[in-house]
């Protein structure tokens, strides 16, 4: 693991945006969509077969899967995932929005209307790991929306088969349908529906490479959440830190992906030392080692900063999905950090327990995107539409100063809208 100064991070950084652009492997992604779009079932059958090595004759997981999934789990798995459904369900409970009226003067009637997307689709990853979480962080939040259909969406395993604890996940959280297809083709099938495929409002949830590129294709013809990276923590430690605690949580996102990127920001030289120390002690004992330690040789860094104040600054230029706040006294940082998905406070709050048990949603903004957008939340499943009423009398009071901005703007038709409302039009006529 590489220790740098904040300068040195910040032109690796650069040098890491300007090789981004891969025009190549858009064509391959818009491809795939193309394809789906044009000849749905068939390319998704083409593609589950070369991707996945597995040959379906239905794309729909069955009510039989779904009893046998119950069997090949763990009750100790089910009450844990049902104790971590509570406990997401109470926090996204206070995220309920409601519509609203207001009276301003005689005759005016203003308000916002709430309503729910109508059908949502939700990309859980396969492949490397299998992620009943994202099921919960997905579908709880939909659900207390009022999303009245909800379809999932992810790879099949060798056998045909979707991993038992996403399809338990999957039943306890009321899900209508779960489809076995994964990567870039399963979000062009929610996004453009199939013969088996039902077109969905919006996508969620996050996925590799490819699903995170179909996504931005397909934004404009449905919503999406966001366009999720590699998963990302960075640790503010100063002396005080324990070292093997900050490297267990290091190495808990790079285990995620080679991609997967672990920072601390330090004050202290000797902590840094340290916790090298602990990275290669710890990372030989890892059962993905193999990806942990790509991850940590080539986006792994330690930045030593000389004060608080400036390591907080590198924070916010950083914007990191996860900001472990392991100093003196976190809570006295907090009015001070800006730009951060999620942020855990203290040595007792690590990365985990927000992936799976605190609460608060964990599919955050990634690639410093934290700077100007949000976790996932009921908001997300959510629509608003503005209420406007005028009276007569209301309208009469307001009609000329819209007939002076109107055409201000050259736009007669918006200004003979209101002067026929006023009944002029005859005399705008004979004028």
């Amino acid at each position: 693991m590489k220790i740098v100064t904040a300068e040195d991070y910040k032109v690796e950084i650069k040098r890491r945006n300007e090789q981004s652009i891969d025009l190549e492997f858009d064509r391959k992604v818009l491809s795939i969509i193309n394809d789906v779009r044009m000849n749905g079932d068939a390319a998704l059958h083409m593609y589950t077969e070369r991707f996945d090595n597995v040959k379906l004759q239905n794309f729909i997981v069955a009510d039989d899967e779904f009893d046998e999934a119950y069997t090949l789990v763990s009750e100790n798995f089910i009450a844990s995932l049902k104790k971590a459904k509570r406990r997401i369900t109470d926090f996204h409970e206070e995220q309920k929005e409601r519509s609203w009226f207001i009276r301003q003067e005689r005759g005016i009637l203003l308000g916002q209307q709430v309503t729910p997307i109508e059908r949502a689709g939700i990309y859980v990853p396969g492949g490397k790991a299998a992620y009943p979480s994202t099921v919960l962080m997905n579908v709880i939040p939909a659900k207390i929306a009022g999303v009245g259909y909800i379809a999932i969406s992810t790879p099949p395993q060798p056998d045909g088969k979707v991993n038992p604890h996403v399809l338990v996940a999957a039943k306890e959280t009321g899900v209508n349908v779960v489809y076995k297809v994964g990567g870039a083709q399963a979000i062009a099938a929610l996004a453009y529906g199939t013969e088996s495929i039902r077109k969905v409002m919006k996508i969620t949830g996050p996925g590799n490479a490819y699903v995170a590129r179909a996504k931005k294709w397909v934004f404009g013809d449905v919503g999406i959440d966001m366009i999720a990276g590699p998963s990302e923590i960075c640790v503010l430690a100063d002396e005080t830190a324990n070292p093997a605690y900050v490297a267990a949580d290091l190495l808990s996102q790079a285990e995620h992906d080679e991609r997967a990127a672990a920072i601390c920001v330090t004050t202290s030289e000797q902590f840094a030392g340290n916790l090298v120390a602990e990275v290669e002690e710890q990372l030989p004992k890892m059962d993905r080692t193999e990806i942990a330690s790509r991850s940590i040789n080539d986006f792994g860094r330690i930045i030593i900063v000389d004060s608080l104040t400036e390591a907080i600054e590198v924070v916010n230029e950083i914007a990191p999905e996860h900001l472990q706040v392991m100093v003196e006294n976190p809570m006295a940082q907090l009015p001070f950090i800006r730009n951060v998905g999620a942020i855990f406070l203290g040595a007792y709050s690590p990365e985990a327990l927000g992936d799976y048990m605190a609460g608060p949603n964990h599919t955050l903004p990634t690639s410093g995107t934290a700077a100007f957008s949000s976790p996932l939340g009921v908001y997300d499943f959510l629509k608003k539409s503005s209420i406007i009423h005028y009276s007569k009398h209301a309208f009469n009071e307001v009609a000329d100063d819209i007939i002076v901005l109107a055409e201000a703007e050259r736009l007669t038709g918006h200004a003979e809208s209101i002067r026929l409302r006023k009944g002029e039009r005859n005399e705008k006529r004979e004028n």
